[in-house]
């Protein structure tokens, strides 16, 4: 009887002559081929096509690496910051949306960020000099930070962790948009929430720390994942959420550099 399954119905097996699969002689092992089967050493989890730690690293520096060179442009032509931000924000929610694993995504969105990062840290740096590197610093000093802090078990992604950050996070991002349209109407001198006095200064106090708490739930995707033997192409996945995390705390750590400075 021939099987009514489509996919089934692909296969030799299930399309031989009257419905039935044929099947060949198969030879009966020797014990030496046995211990020559056992003796073989296991499949990594990179020949079977699975992510590692490695492949995660390799991809998020590939995508830093475009950010940076982006960033330089971004610098050089401040007026391609807009361009970024608009294109980062609409590549990013494809990406976050579809789950996508293109690396052509992932590294598109980086070129925008770069773009977007430059133009605002050459602006920054022109009011406020070495404020860049400053931040830059403080970025990577967070980052080694909660990386240790996830290492070694003080910090988790448990279940309540889970739910207080994404609560708080769509809190912030509703307030950074309300922010956003406030800064075309004057608010803040143009800044929104975050130029007006005391606002401001908790606003990014509040950022970093969130952007810091995001950072253990990237960590956590990528354990996660590794643990359970994702496809290797979800590595573009997590160097994306990297990526765009630590984006988002250095935008946040300008912003409080600048108002200390400021104030």
């Amino acid at each position: 009887m021939a099987s009514r399954n489509p996919v089934f119905n692909r296969s030799e097996a299930f399309s031989s002559r009257g419905g039935y699969a044929t099947f060949r002689d198969v030879e009966t092992p020797t014990p030496g081929s046995l211990e020559d089967m056992y003796q073989r050493p296991a499949a990594t989890p990179t020949a079977m096509g699975r992510m590692t730690v490695d492949d995660v690293v390799m991809k998020t520096l590939a995508s830093f690496a475009v950010l940076v060179v982006f960033a330089v442009v971004g610098w050089m032509v401040p007026a391609l910051a807009f361009v970024g931000m608009i294109a980062g924000l609409v590549v990013g929610l494809v990406i976050s949306f579809k789950q996508s694993t293109r690396a052509g995504l992932v590294l598109a969105y980086a070129a925008a960020e770069g773009l977007f990062v430059g133009g605002i840290s050459g602006v920054f740096d022109a009011q406020w000099p070495g404020i860049v590197s400053q931040a830059v610093i403080g970025t990577l000093v967070a980052f080694g930070s909660m990386l240790a802090l996830y290492a070694t078990g003080v910090v988790r992604a448990t279940p309540k962790f889970l739910k207080i950050v994404s609560v708080a996070g769509l809190a912030y991002f509703g307030i950074a948009l309300a922010s956003l349209v406030g800064s075309l109407f004057g608010v803040g001198g143009g800044w929104g929430f975050y130029g007006v006095s005391g606002i401001g200064l908790l606003l990014c106090a509040a950022g970093v720390a969130l952007a810091s708490a995001f950072l253990v739930l990237d960590f956590d995707f990528v354990e996660q994942g590794v643990r359970n033997g994702l496809p290797e192409r979800y590595s573009w996945l997590a160097a994306f959420g990297l990526t765009s995390t630590v984006v988002w705390l250095y935008i946040e750590l300008l912003r409080l550099l600048a108002i200390l400075r400021e104030n």
